[in-house]
């Protein structure tokens, strides 16, 4: 067995423990989380740390194929542009395609993280995946916005889905504006079928999204356009794109909402109209580096919904790391504690990919692995707070 003790243990199930220790054995299973060392246990060597000890984090929005795009997107540039210069650096070698992945995979078990949600457009990923430390679900994303070829895009999707096999996977929409309402209506009839699958959608990224949506007026056009793409088929729904696709979503899966940078009240309380299993998820650098701005986080908390974390991948940041999205929300938001972050950044997270039983808290019997988060100010994380992975 190992025990460590620091300044704040985060449970997370519970309230922070101060002084706290926790006690694992050889496989980095929870012994017990407490606020005292059992006489029994006073034989059992004792780190002392300084800093919060947590569980590992749950990142449940990554691309870890596209990890060889690392510094080579302008930032700032909007969404519209961002996705034209991702498809003009996108294909690469194919060793140094794997290679960035290799090292992504790689550093984010440095970062701290044990578990993520991972997009997927092609089979690149998939031996790394095997092969990993980390917990992978595997999101198949499918898009195609045009309706004449739905049958054959959702044909191909399930192709890829079988490839990643037995794998934790899923089949998903990519976002409203580049998918079809019926390729929205494939994806939906395989989630009604009675399999388990997860839904995780690009949502209202940018203002542009929603204007479109509304008026089909905006970049959307000028993306279009460069793409070669009639869309004379769609008409504008006079609602924003979360509004008009929602009642095309299964109410079978649960759903994860990645980005919602526009997402406003109205769209909140337009959804609990609706009879479906939504969970969001900021990327908030990700955001920043793309729109320049980040959602607005506040209007998301005790609306009744799951609220996640992920990091995007490395076209979209600087680094995969859980603790410097925590950090980012933090800093926009003062009132959101650290408490808060780490339900969002762990046991949230686990909670949505269905992994809740082993991962996402320190309960004794998880095997949820060890944080130590040094430079804190008491309970607050600060700009020079950095994560250590424990076991």
């Amino acid at each position: 067995m190992k025990s460590f003790k620091a300044d704040y243990v985060f449970p997370v199930y519970a309230e922070p423990i101060k002084n706290g220790i926790v006690t694992v054995d050889d496989y980095g299973r929870i012994i017990s989380v407490t606020d005292y060392q059992p006489a029994s246990d006073q034989n059992q060597p004792l780190e002392h740390l300084s800093g919060i000890i947590c569980p590992g984090f749950i990142n449940t929005h990554c691309h870890l194929e596209l990890s060889h795009l690392e510094g080579k997107v302008p930032t700032k540039t909007g969404l519209v542009d961002f996705i034209k210069q991702i498809l003009k650096v996108r294909n690469g070698e194919h060793q140094l395609i794997i290679e960035a992945a290799e090292k992504a995979d790689s550093d984010m078990y440095d970062n701290g993280i044990v578990a993520v949600g991972d997009i997927s457009n092609n089979n690149v990923t998939i031996q790394i995946k095997a092969k990993s430390k980390l917990y992978y679900h595997t999101f198949v994303e499918i898009l195609g916005f045009l309706p004449h070829n739905a049958n054959e895009l959702y044909a191909n999707g399930l192709m890829l889905l079988n490839e990643f096999r037995p794998q934790s996977c899923s089949i998903t929409p990519h976002a409203p504006y580049s998918v079809s309402k019926e390729l929205f209506r494939l994806i939906k009839k395989y989630s009604d079928s009675g399999v388990k699958n997860l839904l995780s959608i690009h949502n209202q990224e940018c203002d542009d999204e929603n204007k479109f949506f509304r008026y089909k007026l905006g970049k959307f056009n000028e993306l279009y356009e460069f793409f070669g793409m009639d869309t004379s088929h769609f008409k504008p729904q006079a609602r924003n794109s979360m509004q008009s696709i929602i009642p095309l979503l299964t109410s079978k899966q649960d759903i994860l909402m990645v980005h919602n940078t526009c997402t406003n009240l109205k769209d909140i309380y337009f959804l609990k109209r609706f009879d479906r299993k939504i969970n969001w998820c900021f990327c908030p650098n990700a955001n920043l580096y793309i729109e320049n701005r980040v959602p607005k986080i506040n209007l998301f908390i005790d609306q009744g919904f799951n609220i996640t974390l992920g990091t995007d991948s490395l076209a979209s940041n600087t680094k995969l790391c859980i603790l410097h999205e925590m950090k980012t929300i933090q800093q926009k938001f003062p009132v959101i504690t650290t408490a808060k972050l780490m339900e969002w950044g762990t046991i949230n997270g686990a909670q949505f990919l269905g992994i809740d039983a082993e991962k996402g808290s320190l309960e004794p019997g998880k095997t949820p692995g060890l944080n130590l988060i040094t430079n804190v100010d008491g309970l607050k994380l600060t700009p020079e707070s950095k994560v250590r992975r424990l076991i």
